[in-house]
């Protein structure tokens, strides 16, 4: 086995299988983006049988695809999906960081960056006055289910209906707080109304103690929402008046988050009006 491809000593559990098939798949490369099945047995000292196998697996799940006319192997779309993800990822944080740091300023309260990732809802930034003795709880890398909150929402929100299904069969609604939707038909007549009007307003849904929250949906250059932004308060803003300047401010840092995507601005809504007394 080639330096590349020797495994870390002194682990407490392995799985020979998997090691194999992350071996095939490190194997390719810009040099060498295609292998025949006796290419790769050779490389990795793999026996034929066990490679065509492993191989038979990646390609079912999109890892590998096969071409039939020229006998050979290459990388599948799965990981270009995956990739995809983590470069997003990267890029939407360096994309939001100072608009983040912005809205923290102008309205001083705790503002989150949210993506969903293997059907879940991940904090990838967040911005706080450190100085404040009553802080909210979610830190960067925090992983909650994707109906939490008004990030979850709005990333919901602008799904396609038969993915939001999914999402809702394989995460039941439940109380995170007095005040959480468990009705399912109430639940997506929210995320229908927070798509029509490109925001979200979430009063104590998710925290207990909290005040209220708002978020907005960021859309990469294909107008794709591929993130939220949102600003969470302890105590519940008073007034109307005010009420109207957190959510602009929310819904014009989402905006300029997304126009760094570059995004052009579309059709959607971009003033926000506080639809609740």
């Amino acid at each position: 086995m080639t330096e590349k491809f020797k495994r870390s000593k002194g682990k407490s559990f392995f799985n020979r299988s998997l090691e194999r098939a992350l071996q095939i798949l490190s194997v390719f490369s810009f040099e060498k983006r295609e292998f025949t099945l006796g290419e790769l047995s050779q490389t990795l000292h793999i026996p034929k049988a066990t490679v065509h196998r492993l191989c038979s697996t990646l390609i079912d799940y999109g890892f590998l695809k096969y071409d039939e006319n020229a006998h050979t192997y290459s990388l599948g779309l799965t990981l270009f999906t995956l990739g995809s993800i983590v470069s997003a990822s990267f890029s939407i944080r360096k994309a939001a960081s100072r608009h983040l740091t912005e809205l923290q300023s102008k309205t001083d309260e705790t503002v989150y960056l949210s993506i969903l990732q293997d059907d879940e809802l991940v904090c990838i930034d967040k911005r706080e006055d450190l100085r404040k003795p009553i802080r909210l709880a979610s830190d960067i890398g925090t992983r909650r289910p994707p109906i939490f909150g008004m990030l979850g929402q709005v990333l919901m929100a602008y799904l396609e209906d038969k993915e939001m299904e999914r999402l809702l069969a394989n995460y039941p609604l439940r109380k995170f707080t007095k005040r959480s939707i468990t009705d399912k038909t109430i639940f997506i007549n929210k995320l229908r109304k927070i798509r029509e009007q490109g925001f979200n307003i979430e009063k104590g849904e998710a925290v207990n103690g909290s005040g209220i929250g708002v978020a907005a949906p960021i859309r990469d250059h294909t107008g794709q929402v591929v993130a939220a932004v949102g600003v969470g308060t302890i105590s519940k803003p008073e007034g109307k008046k005010v009420m109207n300047a957190l959510t602009n401010n929310v819904c014009e840092a989402a905006k300029r988050i997304s126009a760094e995507l570059g995004y052009d601005g579309g059709k959607e809504k971009r003033l926000a009006v506080f639809p609740y007394p």
